[in-house]
């Protein structure tokens, strides 16, 4: 009997909407008895919008982490990992979602600094954020571009190139400070910590 990765995500997100968290990614590697699926959580959209209060406040700001835009925090504390991983564990063993032994390991946790971006909303809400990306195929004969993400418009995201320092192949054959990037060619992206 496969896994259903579709099945197990709609059981985290179902788990994670009662924790007040979403689910960013969900992962199944290895076999045998060492298997493990990973589970990626943040803080959902009244979450956040309780850490833009929390930076208003000046108080509380000096609670939140220097140098790291508000908007690239999840929010997500050890104690909702753990108390997310606990039920949401329980509903794993108790539907049987991953057949075979029960031997697995299950790993909860904030997507950190440098997530993934997966999805559109990912690109509108990073905004304004450096951004590393690989596409399918070249563009401007380079699959691979670091820049400043300062537009989406729901199909192309452009980088402004001149963000950062480009090395290699990028930086000889880049004739242009910016890079506009179709979103179905994008491979793989995330964002890069700017500490």
């Amino acid at each position: 009997m496969a896994i259903s990765l579709e099945s197990i995500r709609a059981t985290a997100e179902r788990v994670a909407t009662s924790h007040g968290l979403e689910v960013v990614e969900v992962e199944f590697a290895g076999g045998g008895k060492h298997r493990t699926l990973r589970v990626f959580v943040e803080k959902d959209e009244a979450g956040r919008a309780a850490l833009r209060a929390q930076a208003e406040d000046p108080e509380q700001a000096e609670l939140l982490p220097k140098g790291v835009p508000l908007e690239v925090l999840s929010g997500t504390t050890h104690e909702d990992c753990a108390a997310f991983a606990q039920d949401f564990g329980t509903v794993l063993d108790v539907e049987e979602l991953i057949p075979g032994t029960t031997e697995y390991t299950l790993e909860v946790s904030s997507p950190g600094l440098e997530r993934k971006l997966l999805k559109p909303a990912d690109w509108t809400r990073f905004n304004g954020q450096i951004v590393k990306l690989q596409t399918f195929t070249p563009v401007e004969a380079n699959r691979h571009f670091t820049g400043r993400l300062t537009a989406f418009d729901g199909t192309d995201l452009t980088l402004d190139l001149s963000a950062v320092k480009q090395k290699g192949k990028a930086k000889k054959s880049s004739t242009s400070q910016t890079v506009s990037i179709a979103l179905h060619n994008v491979e793989k992206a995330h964002l890069v910590a700017e500490i």
